[in-house]
């Protein structure tokens, strides 16, 4: 740790500094990339990140702040609303609640904020990787969330690789009859996450990575990042719009978009598998 960072309270939530990558392969290839930053949050730390940090805040304005309201079901009011509901979502599934929940999330930035993916580690009691919940926003201001069993197998393995068909509409230049596959190296000094698309043949479509490494969630840190990546929220969302242009340029089709699922979630169990894959 440098002199900048400061004092750090233990704890598992952190920042994790990286670079995301999208390769699109097909009908047309594209490719973009960009640096980015993301909050690695424990929820049961929250108060405490909330006391402790100048320049973070818990459900109020900051150069850097987290609304439980952004995540979920949009409803939660406070952390606990926010635990109760995760936490529902697991016994739904016929997973064990009361583990510790991490959610990996770009903050608001001067309150501002858009996350095109948050994802959330959901632990056992005993402390084992139990599901991962990837929730995807799209710009039409639409959610829906993947709550997925992690196979026991890869509990205690590097890389967790998982599986989903689409139910979201994301971009206007990919159609619904598609699935996901997901390739996680959890946090720990660093982290990967990858999403590909694939048809309902098996051929990829899009590659979608993060790969970050770990540093210290200090005041510090906060301010060397709003100076590293002004405006990065909005940089997202404008990203977003300005590379479907130049899509539309190259001739990319659109897709119609369609009514948003009727469930805000859809649960894949380990013995599930998806109608679409291969």
């Amino acid at each position: 740790m440098s002199a900048l960072d400061g004092a750090s309270a233990p704890g598992a939530s952190a920042l994790y500094l990286g670079r995301v990558m999208h390769q699109r392969l097909r009908p047309l290839r594209h490719r973009l990339s960009y640096r980015m930053f993301s909050l690695l949050l424990d929820l049961d730390e929250l108060p405490a990140l909330d006391a402790r940090l100048r320049w973070f805040s818990l459900g109020r304005f900051n150069l850097f702040s987290f609304r439980p309201s952004d995540h979920g079901d949009g409803r939660a009011g406070d952390v606990a609303g926010l635990r109760a509901w995760i936490d529902a979502q697991l016994a739904a599934a016929g997973l064990p609640a009361g583990g510790a929940v991490r959610l990996l999330t770009m903050p608001r930035l001067l309150g501002y904020a858009f996350n095109p993916l948050s994802v959330w580690f959901c632990d056992a009691p005993d402390g084992t990787p139990l599901a991962i919940l990837y929730e995807v926003n799209n710009t039409f201001g639409q959610r829906h969330s993947y709550l997925i069993e992690v196979d026991p197998a890869q509990r205690a393995a590097p890389l967790i690789e998982q599986r989903s068909d689409k139910r979201l509409y994301v971009s206007p230049f990919l159609g619904m009859a598609l699935h996901y596959r997901f390739r996680i190296e959890p946090p720990r000094e660093s982290m990967s996450i990858g999403v590909s698309v694939h048809e309902t043949d098996g051929a990829a479509v899009l590659h979608a990575r993060l790969d970050a490494h770990r540093a210290p969630l200090t005041d510090a840190r906060l301010l060397r990042l709003l100076v590293a990546y002004p405006l990065l929220t909005l940089k997202v969302v404008a990203g977003i719009h300005w590379e479907a242009l130049r899509l539309w340029l190259k001739g990319a089709r659109l897709h119609e978009r369609p009514a948003a699922p009727a469930s805000p979630l859809t649960v894949v169990r380990r013995d599930d598998v998806p109608s679409s894959l291969p």
